[in-house]
């Protein structure tokens, strides 16, 4: 199954359902169902900012569907979604529009650019 490594509380704050789109610098093609996994480094000032003091990484936390991407291209076009994105254009310009997110139980593995293929069983 394919994955996909987001920092923390990035990760967190989509299974919370406050994120509901994950800024990318790059485009893909796929959609349909993916793992979310919490890369093994947080993001320090992101983890103050939304409030989290420890969360997991270096594991798969949780699942979500792909349902499209958006492609920002004004800056009141990307404004508009910051509540469902929370995060600035230096993350990116695309925003993978995320549904159906649950939590799973905590899966250690290594993570990796991308999207890439857990042969793992969930």
């Amino acid at each position: 199954m394919k994955v996909l490594s987001l920092k923390q509380p990035f990760a967190e704050l989509i299974l919370q359902g406050k994120k509901t789109i994950e800024l990318r610098k790059w485009n893909t093609h796929f959609r349909g169902e993916f793992l979310i996994h919490a890369s093994k480094t947080p993001d320090k000032c992101a983890m103050e900012k939304f409030g989290f003091g420890e969360l997991p990484v270096g594991q798969i936390v949780g699942k979500a569907y792909l349902v499209d991407v958006k492609k920002y291209l004004s800056e009141d076009d990307f404004l508009a979604d910051k509540d469902k994105h929370l995060a600035s254009s230096d993350w990116g310009t695309y925003g993978f529009l995320l549904s159906n997110v649950s939590r799973v139980k905590g899966i250690p593995c290594k993570g990796a650019l991308r999207f890439w293929e857990f042969k793992g069983k969930i």
